[in-house]
């Protein structure tokens, strides 16, 4: 048996399988076999079966509505809690946002759509009346499959990567060397979590922008749970940029993280933003045109964003 450690995110995705591996098998399961072929430390899984799986139910939580664990003489049995002995019942809703999150997974590079999730989704999509060319179609960001892969190696190994990253914020390209922590999909992009030996820190890294990963021999201790994905995180250290936005761009306090909103009339409003990157800022004001105009900013910040990124643009332009 390996001495593996597992993440609270791991144990719960093999405790996942090995709950019908479990309950399907009347005569019970030997502890020791399933620890062994779920990789699943002894210690951890006996306490997991009787202080997490046996608290699983629905409220009232009285003793039918809990999955009933019993662990004797070596062996675990399983028995669910009478609720699962009938068919799940979903509204059109659910059943529809079901097969949009199945999609999202079988959309993801490597997945097998031949696989128990794609047959099982193309059973549900019949019932909801779901043709093959039926607009139910979830695209993910073309995150190459390779390097997704180097990625998930390095997550499960805990190994170095080192990757060839375009920062779309800071517009310029880098190789640098991180310790993957997390992969995982957020608005239907993938995003790599870990920590940057370059920058010294926790960063988040958008998979589509990553040119090249190779796994590297060199292993890293990964935290014991490793912090969510969050797509942009803000500092008090940020500076800010006040913008007046027409109607037409008043999108910008819905998408972007902000201090605050003030209406000023006309459907007009006033926008306080955090800057992380001046780039993207000069980016955005692009994007806006004339719909966007700067109120007041800090110091640190150019007047002339807009402009200058424009001028920018202009010069690569000629220069090609």
């Amino acid at each position: 048996m390996s001495a593996t450690r597992l993440t609270a995110g791991e144990r719960l995705e093999r405790l996942l399988s090995i709950i019908p591996t479990v309950a399907a098998s009347p005569e019970g399961a030997a502890l020791d076999e399933l620890a062994e072929r779920f990789d699943y430390p002894p210690d951890d899984l006996l306490s997991d079966l009787n202080e997490v799986v046996f608290l699983v139910g629905l409220y009232p939580f009285s003793p039918d509505q809990l999955i009933e664990v019993m662990v004797e003489d070596g062996r675990v049995w399983i028995r669910y809690a009478e609720y699962f002995e009938h068919s799940l019942r979903l509204s059109a809703g659910e059943a529809l946002a079901l097969v949009a999150a199945g999609q999202s997974l079988l959309a993801a590079p490597g997945a097998e759509e031949d696989g128990p999730l794609g047959r099982g989704l193309r059973k549900l999509a019949v019932s909801l009346g779901l043709g093959d060319d039926s607009p139910v179609e979830v695209t993910l960001g073309g995150a190459d499959a390779e390097v997704l892969d180097a990625l998930r190696t390095g997550v499960a190994e805990a190994r170095e990567v080192e990757i060839d990253y375009y920062s779309f914020g800071r517009d310029r390209r880098s190789r640098r060397v991180i310790e993957p922590q997390r992969v995982g999909i957020v608005d239907g992009n993938w995003y790599v979590l870990g920590h940057c030996h370059q920058a010294g820190a926790d960063r988040l890294f958008r998979v589509d922008r990553i040119d090249e990963a190779v796994v590297r021999d060199a292993i890293f201790e990964p935290p014991d749970e490793p912090p969510d994905i969050a797509v942009f995180a803000t500092t008090v250290a940020d500076p800010r940029v006040t913008l007046e936005l027409a109607p037409e761009a008043g999108w910008v306090g819905d998408y972007y993280p902000h201090d605050r909103i003030d209406e000023v009339g006309d459907g007009s409003v006033r926008v306080t933003l955090p800057v992380s990157a001046v780039p993207w800022l000069e980016r955005l004001l692009l994007r806006l045109g004339p719909s966007a105009s700067i109120v007041d900013a800090d110091a640190s910040l150019p007047g002339d964003a807009a402009a200058a990124a424009a001028r920018r643009i202009r010069d690569r332009y000629h220069r090609q």
